[in-house]
């Protein structure tokens, strides 16, 4: 099913000198749970747990702007980032999520 709609993806998370993302409409996602988030995350990560931005992304989440969203394995990431361009949000999968991520830092 999730499998059916094309994302797009990013292997890398490149942070600038200013330790920001590229652009201030990009924002990066943390789907994981809190606990996992507290043990280590990307630096300028915010966390919004998997459920809670399924769920309710309009809480979270505007038309405008352009979401990183990672997991910890990228697995559920992936899935999420497939219902939220369902929905029209702008969204990019960070490929092999914190896991990935963490070890090529």
């Amino acid at each position: 099913m999730y499998d059916s709609m094309d994302i797009n993806e990013i292997d890398q998370i490149h942070i600038t000198s200013s330790n920001t993302l590229d652009s201030n409409q990009r924002i990066l996602i943390d789907v994981r749970d809190k606990y996992e988030y507290i043990l280590g995350n990307i630096q300028n990560s915010v966390n919004i747990p998997y459920n809670y931005l399924a769920l309710m992304p309009e809480n979270y989440l505007n038309l405008h702007s352009i979401y990183y969203i990672y997991c910890d394995t990228g697995s559920k990431s992936r899935k999420l980032c497939i219902h939220l361009k369902q929905l029209g949000y702008q969204v990019i999968d960070l490929i092999g999520g914190y896991s990935h991520y963490h070890q090529h830092d």
